[in-house]
């Protein structure tokens, strides 16, 4: 019995408590309040990057491909990223396989067209050969019916006539043949003529390939560190990469003197943006290591970069320190100086509110809240600038407080707009 009483008393103590923790307000939770803060106020842009060389050597892979027919290169083989290298060393291996199949075509085509050629000059010699002992021959039957003729004065009318008509006869024979003799010439000799042009066409055409198969194994045309080529997505040409002799660079070798960080704002920030702009460049490798830096182009036209839904806007920023452990393609943190104001007042951003282009905020004044337009100033990422409205013994919400039903807009008077300063 005293068990069961023992259970009865635990049990309507926890109901009670229960009731009592389900009875607290909880409208009489504080409001959060800040006051208003002085000081230095910057408006800063912030974004990540990537370093690169301001100048860099391009080492080219074969540039006179497309006039022979090759459009496409494959990198079998290629160095690793970052090696240092003199100038003369070995790079990188391109695949010879189409390019030695050309070569096997231009051989056949040559071999053909210098047979060709051979054939051609042999039959025109002997067709000339012909034509040359057939003259031979009109005009030895032309002076046997001259001598006839002249020993005809002692003949008949008749037959001297008859022999005059066969010596003019054989004259114009061999005239005739005189004259095709020098037509065939000069019909030989452009036949001949045309021959050897594509004969040279094809010669041409086979030394140009085995000059081309020369530029596959590519040499550095300087010393330097290595550093993969980028295409427009972003992706290194690595072994297996192509190449086309529109864009035929295979690597780079980047003036490590003089770097760039390339980062990409966001059409929203973009606009704060602008040449010369102060930079302050952190070394996601280097922790606690800062470089200054200043922006030298921003560009007018917005791209979309893979992986983001918006537009972005590239931006170069030029490091002013020379520091040896820069490398290309390391990550950067990017502070760009937009403003700053070395004595503002600023609240919390949470503590704007805007309604009708009207912008106000609520704070505490003696147990009620108020209202109250202000005007603001610059804003960062945290906070914004104060000009007028509010005061630094001012008490702001954080928040909308729990009843702000029936408030009218306390008005900043015109009265020479007080500066909260």
């Amino acid at each position: 019995m005293k068990h069961w009483y023992r259970v009865f008393y635990i049990s309507l103590s926890i109901l009670m408590l229960c009731w009592g923790c389900a009875s607290v307000d909880t409208s009489a939770s504080k409001d959060i309040l800040v006051s208003p803060r002085k000081g230095k106020f910057e408006v800063i842009v912030t974004s990540t990057g990537e370093l690169q060389a301001q100048k860099s050597t391009q080492i080219m892979g074969p540039q006179g491909g497309r006039q022979l027919g090759i459009y496409q290169m494959k990198i079998s083989q290629i160095i690793a990223e970052g090696t240092r290298i003199k100038k003369g060393e070995f790079i990188a291996d391109l695949d010879k396989s189409e390019v030695m199949g050309k070569i096997a075509e231009r051989k056949l085509a040559l071999e053909k067209a210098q047979s060709l050629y051979t054939q051609t000059v042999l039959d025109t010699a002997l067709s000339l050969s012909e034509a040359r002992d057939n003259i031979a021959n009109l005009k030895y039957s032309m002076q046997e019916n001259r001598f006839e003729m002249e020993q005809s004065i002692y003949e008949a009318p008749a037959t001297q006539n008859k022999l005059k008509l066969a010596y003019e006869k054989a004259e114009r024979t061999y005239e005739q043949a005189i004259s095709n003799y020098q037509k065939r010439i000069a019909q030989s000799v452009a036949k001949v003529k045309e021959v050897e042009s594509d004969l040279k066409k094809e010669q041409k055409l086979y030394n140009d390939l085995l000059e081309l198969l020369k530029e596959f194994t590519i040499q550095a045309p300087e010393d330097g560190m290595l550093i993969y080529f980028r295409e427009w997505n972003g992706r290194k040409r690595v072994a297996g990469s192509t190449i086309s002799p529109w864009e035929p660079i295979v690597a780079t070798l980047p003036d490590l003197s003089v770097m760039e960080s390339i980062t990409f704002i966001n059409e929203i920030d973009i606009q704060k943006v602008s040449k010369g702009q102060v930079v302050k460049v952190g070394l996601d490798a280097v922790a606690d290591k800062y470089l200054s830096g200043e922006v030298t182009s921003v560009a007018n036209i917005g791209e979309q970069r893979p992986g983001s839904d918006s537009k972005v806007f590239e931006v170069i920023i030029s490091i002013n320190d020379s520091d040896t452990t820069l490398r290309p393609a390391m990550t950067t943190s990017n502070e760009i100086m937009v403003s700053s104001l070395d004595d503002a007042v600023y609240i919390p951003l949470e503590c704007l509110h805007v309604q009708d282009s009207t912008t106000y905020v609520y704070k505490k004044v003696s147990d009620k809240v108020v209202k109250q337009e202000i005007f603001p100033g610059m804003m960062n990422e945290n906070h914004v600038e104060i000009k007028a409205g509010i005061k630094m013994e001012d008490q702001v919400y954080l928040s909308i407080p729990a009843d702000t039903a029936g408030l009218s807009l306390e008005k900043v008077s015109e009265k020479g707009i007080s500066s909260v300063r």
